[in-house]
């Protein structure tokens, strides 16, 4: 009997102790801060190598990702299962910040580029700890907060190939280790493996710029677990980064760079040394061993890249193709929380639409968020918070019957988005506006199609801004044509499209298309809105196809048409709106001698507005 009465207190002191077990707890939908996960003291953190399917850095070997850990204790110390936040990155051991060398972009349209030299990463010391990122957000929310670092960078074996496959299957591995399905190691050669005991194999991804580009690659590879991705700024297509409807384009901010210049920005892994094997010949051919890095240069920058970028023509190819992820989604199963900025002119905001627009057709959850500022910014943390709680931790809390598209208005808070049914709004509505003459002054932008037949010139010169275009009264260096100011307000939201009927005085030329909106407010106060409302950039000899350009014959009118990029800017009363045509954007675009002419036909040259309320709204605006 005193056995039995014995057996029924530890019998009952056991499910007091599990009855004290700490969990994660929700509230309207999303997971709150426990009292038990936020010491950082309690956090359990220890990094690992996890075994990838790919060998990219010539040793003969798998490559190895170091990866690092953050958790609750009661994950070790009550067996607790928590699914994961995830974030990859190229950045995390350093970069080579302000040493890469870029192209040089003084030159003609068409010709060879001047080679340009290297510079080199050095590595930050061998951190275990690999991030501090998300680690303060997510833990104390009932998360563990996993970071790695990206092939080639850190201490993760490979080669960076930006935008290549290793780049997708890598965080394919480390989610595969998450849920029990590769495997992990406790040091970067060893055999002593290591399991995510503590993994609910529910795995999200988040991150910003590069960080976000590799949610969207790890969710193309259709990886089982990758639940829900939040990228914020992701670039989703290298070729749109750093080209632009054939032409050559660099991001803003960025004159010069491209794709291999990110290359030598990320490389900072790859110090070990190798046996040559005919991988590099110095003039004696004595190399008996060679640094990975340098097989790394040697195989992808001075050889894919190099014969792949193509910066003569700016033509899309198969070496694009394979950097551009919308090629990628079909198997993609994650759920999808998209956010940029309208205003971002380094990743353009047509990476996420481009992308949301697939998923969405793809039937996939999608969401997409975009702010009125420039690079960067992530959703509200409730919206986030709301997406994780019910793809990760199964809360019901639907969140999928949300609405499509937040969009923060012009003079709102960041964290304070409007709800609309879906971007673009359903109710714009495409309007075409025509051009009448006014150079070297300004023309007209009408509903109207003039009758009469008329073309105007520009002189190309990237001495002047196109800001200093915008403003000026009188220049023959472009065509600026305005609607009548607005009485009301109007608001645009999509994408305006652009058919133009131009010739070139040279067999190439840059052609750069802003729509802005004047008078050009300048001061203190003056908001990333005020000005410029959404931009474009075209190669006329890529008319035809973006994969093959086709020289200009100088005199004779070609027409194409193409997408400005993606917007939704409410226009205010008192503004006018403005299209602006000119050659060389010295932002963005190769800067080749001033003197060209750019001839444009008026009759056969028009731009779509998405306009909500279409026609209507327009008339009523400018009426």
């Amino acid at each position: 009997m005193k056995k039995q009465f014995t057996l029924l207190l530890l019998f009952l002191a056991t499910i007091s102790i599990q009855a004290q077990k700490t969990t994660p707890i929700f509230k309207d939908g999303e997971a709150q801060i426990v009292e038990a996960f936020k010491n950082p003291k309690d956090w359990i953190r220890h990094d690992l190598w996890v075994e990838t399917t790919f060998d990219t850095d010539g040793d003969g070997k798998l490559d190895r990702m170091h990866v690092s850990v953050t958790r609750p204790k009661q994950t070790e110390t009550e067996g607790l299962k928590l699914p994961i936040v995830y974030e990859s990155s190229p950045y995390y051991a350093g970069t080579a910040g302000n040493a890469p060398i870029f192209w040089d972009v003084k030159h003609e349209l068409g010709t060879k580029p001047k080679p340009r030299n290297h510079a080199e990463v050095k590595r930050t010391g061998k951190r275990p700890i690999i991030s501090n990122s998300q680690i303060r957000t997510w833990v104390p929310r009932g998360y563990i907060v996993v970071h790695s670092s990206s092939p080639g960078t850190g201490l993760s074996d490979g080669s960076p190939t930006v935008g290549g496959d290793n780049e997708s299957l890598a965080p394919k591995a480390v989610i595969d280790w998450l849920c029990g399905r590769a495997n992990g190691y406790t040091s970067r050669t060893g055999n002593k493996k290591v399991k995510a005991y503590w993994s609910t194999g529910k795995v999200g991804m988040t991150g910003t710029s590069y960080n976000g580009t590799i949610p969207l690659a790890a969710a193309t590879t259709g990886v089982k677990g990758l639940e829900a991705i939040i990228p914020v700024a992701p670039n989703t297509s290298y070729y749109h980064y750093y080209r632009s409807n054939g032409l050559v384009r660099s991001p803003g901010g960025y004159l010069g760079e491209d794709i291999d210049v990110l290359y030598d920005f990320i490389h900072s892994g790859g110090e070990d040394m190798i046996p040559n094997k005919g991988y590099m010949k110095d003039n004696n051919n004595s190399k008996k061993f060679i640094r990975k890095r340098d097989y790394s240069n040697a195989k992808v920058r001075d050889t894919e890249m190099a014969n792949g970028i193509d910066r003569a023509t700016g033509d899309y190819n198969d070496f694009w193709a394979g950097r551009d992820y919308l090629n990628d989604m079909k198997p993609m199963k994650a759920a999808l929380l998209m956010s940029h900025g309208f205003n971002d002119w380094n990743v353009m905001p047509e990476h996420s639409y481009r992308i949301y627009k697939r998923a969405k057709e793809m039937g996939l959850p999608t969401q997409i968020y975009y702010h009125q500022n420039g690079h960067g910014g992530p959703p509200p943390m409730k919206m986030m918070n709301r997406w994780f709680t019910r793809y990760l931790h199964g809360i019901q809390n639907g969140v999928e019957n949300d609405a499509k598209a937040w969009i923060v208005r012009e003079n709102d808070d960041r964290l304070q988005p409007t709800s609309y049914k879906d971007y673009p709004n359903p109710q714009a509505i495409p309007v075409t506006f025509y051009l009448h003459p006014g150079a070297p002054e300004t023309g007209n932008l009408t509903t109207t199609k003039s009758n009469k037949k008329t073309k105007e010139t520009l002189i190309d010169n990237y001495s002047f801004s196109g800001e200093m275009l915008a403003q000026a009264e009188n220049t023959n260096h472009r065509l600026l044509y305005l609607t009548p100011t607005l009485k009301e307000d109007l608001h645009i939201s999509g994408l305006a499209s652009i058919t133009v009927k131009i010739a070139s005085s040279k067999p190439a030329a840059n052609l750069s298309i802003w729509l802005v909106s004047l008078p050009w407010n300048k001061g203190r106060r003056t908001k990333i809105t005020d000005n410029i409302i959404t931009r474009g950039w075209a190669d006329l000899q890529n008319y035809k196809s973006l994969r093959k350009s086709e020289p200009l014959k100088p005199g004779k009118f070609y027409e194409m048409t193409f997408d400005l990029q993606p917007d939704d800017q409410v226009i205010k009363r008192g503004q006018q709106i403005g299209l602006m045509i000119f050659s060389s954007d010295n932002q963005y675009t190769l800067l080749p001698k001033p003197g060209t002419k750019l001839t444009v036909d008026l009759n056969g040259t028009s731009i779509s507005i998405p306009v909500v309320g279409g026609k209507n709204a327009v008339q009523k605006s400018i009426k």
